[in-house]
C-alpha cells in the first residue's frame, strides 16, 4: 500500500481542508532528557500533545494529551511558543488525503507523577538526550525543539 506522505511540504494556494488547534509539550526531566513518544500512526517521534477539545482549556489540554500518549502527569511551566507558520512542517495529512494546518501552543512541563506506559496513539515513550534525538521525527517538533534548546527563554512565535 502507498501511503502518503503526512508531513507535506507548503505550496501556496494547496488545498488546506481547515486549521486545528493543537498543544504540544516539551518535557524536561533533571538530567536535561526530552520526553519523546513515538506515533503509533506514522512511526514518527514527537512531542506529546494533541488536539484542543471543544469548551477545554489549553493548559489542560497538554496535561490530559501527555498523560494519555506517555503515562505520565505533568504540570505546565511555562508556555513556550506559539507555530503556525506551515513552512516549518505545521500541516498534516491525514489518510483521507485531506490536509490540515496545525497552529500549535507548545507548553515547557515538568513530571509531577505517573510512569511511563504506551498507549493506542504511542507505541514507545522514551527520554532522549536532546542531542541525540531518534529518527524519524515529526519535521515540526525538530524546529520546536530547537528553539527550545537554543536558549533564548522568550516566547517563540512562527
Amino acid at each position: 500500500m502507498n501511503v502518503p506522505d503526512p508531513y507535506p511540504v507548503f505550496v501556496p494556494g494547496m488545498d488546506i481542508a481547515r486549521i486545528m488547534l493543537g498543544c504540544a509539550a516539551v518535557v524536561v526531566d533533571e538530567y536535561g532528557r526530552v520526553l519523546l513518544q513515538k506515533r503509533a500512526d506514522n512511526g514518527h517521534w514527537g512531542l506529546p500533545g494533541g488536539g484542543v477539545d471543544p469548551g477545554e482549556m489549553v493548559a489542560d489540554t497538554v496535561v490530559r494529551e501527555v498523560f494519555e500518549e506517555t503515562g505520565y502527569r505533568v504540570e505546565v511551566v511555562r508556555l513556550h511558543g506559539v507555530y503556525s507558520d506551515p513552512r516549518i512542517g505545521q500541516l498534516i495529512r491525514y489518510e483521507d488525503g485531506k490536509v490540515v494546518h496545525i497552529v500549535a501552543l507548545v507548553f515547557v512541563c515538568r513530571v509531577v507523577g505517573g510512569e511511563r506506559t504506551v498507549s493506542h496513539e504511542s507505541t514507545a515513550v522514551e527520554w532522549f538526550d536532546p542531542r541525540a534525538l531518534p529518527k524519524p521525527m515529526t519535521p515540526s517538533h525538530v524546529v520546536r525543539l530547537g528553539d527550545f534548546l537554543s536558549g533564548s527563554g522568550g516566547l517563540v512565535v512562527r
